[in-house]
């Protein structure tokens, strides 16, 4: 009796982001059968509001804030960049398995964290009993400048001392020259866009992707982007397989993990 083929089998996949968000994505692509390529395509930058960023972070240090909030493990590199280490008193909430991984592989406990049924940031808030015991607690969220504040505005609705911080901003980065010639040979047959960032890079980059490349695109805001771009899969490529990209992904990450 033969062998059930992976569903994935004879794609190889363009991961458009490094870390442990690319560890996280890969491991999950491989194990439905295709092979990767990580190649970021997007990287952060100093945000606009670089002054309260510094603040904060100071006293997240020196152990100001009762708990800090992540949605994304961008918010790690953002930490080692600026040397900050969170204060032992200082509880960590995080949102999405790629998050939780990069605070643990970092060497932080997660005291509260996402559950499979529900990854979202309202899930957070669903599985985080201390934000409902009566006290007022102070928090510090940390976000990118595409994402939305929802975690931040729940936590207010609940009376806490919130303080939100957009902690970074994204840029596009141009892609390796063998990956560009990859995609071109169709040696790279699927590409990732989980981001409308990702989109507008994948839509510059790799415009001369041959016709049988799939191009799977995450999340309402990354569809979206690539419908105003025009950027689809080519008229050749598999939308049934372009399906079974979009529900592994879609079923690893969390949403605020594809808003960079």
């Amino acid at each position: 009796m033969s062998e059930l083929k992976a569903p994935l089998s004879g794609l190889r996949v363009l991961v458009p982001r490094g870390g442990v968000w690319g560890k996280v994505v890969s491991k999950a692509l491989k194990a439905q059968g295709a092979t990767t390529a990580v190649s970021p395509l997007v990287d952060f930058a100093h945000t606009s509001e670089l002054d309260r960023l510094r603040e904060s972070l100071e006293k997240l240090e020196a152990g100001y804030f009762d708990w800090v909030t992540a949605t994304n493990s961008t918010i790690v590199d953002v930490l080692n960049h600026h040397n900050i280490k969170i204060a032992k008193r200082t509880q960590v909430a995080c949102a999405g398995e790629a998050t939780y991984e990069a605070f643990i592989e970092s060497g932080y406990e997660v005291a509260r964290t996402t559950e499979d049924a529900d990854t979202t940031t309202v899930g957070l808030l669903k599985v985080w009993p201390e934000i409902d015991s009566g006290n007022v607690l102070r928090i510090l969220t940390l976000r990118s400048d595409a994402a939305k504040p929802v975690l931040t505005l729940g936590l207010l609705e609940r009376g806490h001392d919130v303080t939100q911080v957009v902690a970074y901003r994204t840029v596009g980065v141009r892609a390796s020259i063998h990956t560009r010639e990859d995609v071109t040979a169709g040696d790279i047959n699927a590409i990732l866009v989980t981001s409308p960032q990702i989109a507008r890079e994948v839509a510059t980059q790799f415009a001369d992707r041959p016709d049988t490349t799939i191009v799977a695109c995450i999340g309402e805001a990354a569809q979206e982007e690539a419908a105003r771009l025009g950027l689809t899969s080519g008229p050749a490529a598999s939308a049934e397989l372009c399906e079974q990209l979009v529900q592994t992904v879609f079923g690893t990450l969390d949403p605020a993990d594809m808003l960079d």
